[in-house]
């Protein structure tokens, strides 16, 4: 499925990390967060065994409610994730998503020398100046640096821990960031 660009500004969009603020695969298996359950899977991103056998599946934790969820607070999802678009295949279904457009990553797993994240930089590009929000684990003050920098639209950078993934106060900083003045004004 080509990945569409943002449509134009009627809503923000909510740009969603697939690990850690969805599956927080930094959890201790006893410590799995209440409501998530274990998926087994074998996208294609997966490195092959030794000696060309089948990559070993992963194992995925996910919380069925969270589709739901992140349908209400008023934004266009979109996937920013090195999941790319696998993302609609193997996560949405199980968390109750539609399929999604994704930013598409040249490679997710540089980083830049200004020490932003490798997603930074194309997901500025992506958005197009349309306000955004973005969950992810690997956000930090040089990413918002970047995007306070050379974003011209408001956005918000919302770092979610792994081993907790999303959570109810992440929930709520969502739904007032998309509800306050600074995405409000721009739709």
């Amino acid at each position: 499925m080509p990945t569409p660009q943002p449509g134009p500004p009627s809503r923000p969009l909510l740009l969603l990390d697939v690990d850690g603020p969805l599956n927080p695969f930094h959890a201790q298996p006893h410590e799995r967060p209440a409501g998530h359950a274990m998926h087994r899977m074998s996208p294609s991103w997966l490195l092959p065994g030794p000696d060309g056998a089948p990559a070993t599946p992963i194992e995925v934790r996910l919380d069925p409610g969270h589709g739901r969820r992140l349908l209400g607070p008023g934004y266009d999802l979109a996937w920013a994730s090195g999941w790319q678009d696998e993302a609609n295949a193997w996560i949405a279904p199980r968390i109750g998503l539609p399929p999604l457009p994704h930013v598409p990553f040249a490679d997710i797993r540089a980083w830049r020398p200004d020490g932003t994240c490798a997603k930074t930089w194309e997901i500025v590009e992506w958005a197009a100046g349309r306000p955004f929000a973005w969950v992810d684990d690997d956000i930090d003050e040089a990413d918002r640096a970047f995007v306070a920098a050379r974003h011209p639209g408001p956005a918000l950078l919302h770092r979610v821990h792994p081993a907790k993934g999303l959570r109810d106060e992440d929930f709520e900083v969502l739904a007032d960031w998309a509800a306050g003045p600074g995405a409000a004004a721009h739709r």
